[in-house]
């Protein structure tokens, strides 16, 4: 597949790049993409969670009331999880919700992804640039000349860009990173990705 490299106006440049059939031509595996993006979010659980047990609630050292004679069913305890204010049973505990998936298995759901967006037209390719101060005008200014401007969009750099990062993070539905750092989620999670010449070439390094 070919796209032709625009400039940060909109207009082409003239330059044609070519992109990888091992990348972005393979066969989407829903699976893999499924079980990648799965253990992302499963891994930004912070499983912190937690119930009381009847061992950990303040108080009901002593019995509540005389064993017989008051008509109430027998209690040894106010903190037994029948009683209100008691414990819990079974309740969350913390735990880690971490899930591993194979490093190939990952790579097979990056190119998917990425082969899934290139087949629906949604990748883009701009001339590198750089911003010389911090400011968020000349980054939507960009996202407009592109038809990007209210897209919910991936601009991925060579590598991470201090003053591109802060310039773009008060645009919403614009999430900029560097391209070797993109999961499958924050791919399949874009309507367009937007990616300067550099980092294709940093994805094809990646990947390849």
């Amino acid at each position: 597949m070919e796209l032709k490299v625009l400039t940060i106006k909109g207009a082409e440049t003239g330059e044609v790049v070519t992109l990888k059939e091992d990348i972005f031509g393979v066969e989407v595996s829903e699976h893999a993409m499924y079980l990648d993006v799965k253990s992302i979010l499963a891994n930004r659980r912070q499983g912190t969670h937690k119930a009381k047990t009847r061992a950990e609630v303040r108080g009901g050292g002593r019995k509540p009331y005389r064993q017989k004679g008051t008509g109430n069913a027998r209690q040894g305890s106010t903190r037994s999880p029948i009683m209100i204010g008691g414990g819990t049973i079974f309740g969350p505990q913390p735990r880690s919700y971490d899930q591993k998936v194979n490093r190939k298995v990952k790579q097979l759901a990056r190119r998917s992804a990425l082969s899934a967006k290139a087949k629906a037209g949604q990748i883009l390719v701009v001339e590198d640039f750089r911003l010389e101060q911090i400011k968020t005008k000349p980054v939507a200014e960009i996202l407009k000349n592109l038809g990007l401007d209210g897209k919910k969009t991936l601009m991925l750099m060579p590598g991470y860009d201090t003053v591109l990062s802060t310039s773009g993070r008060n645009i919403p539905r614009l999430n900029v990173m560097a391209a070797d750092k993109a999961s499958t989620y924050d791919i399949l999670d874009s309507q367009a990705v937007l990616l300067q010449k550099g980092a294709l070439q940093k994805i094809e390094e990646t990947l390849g």
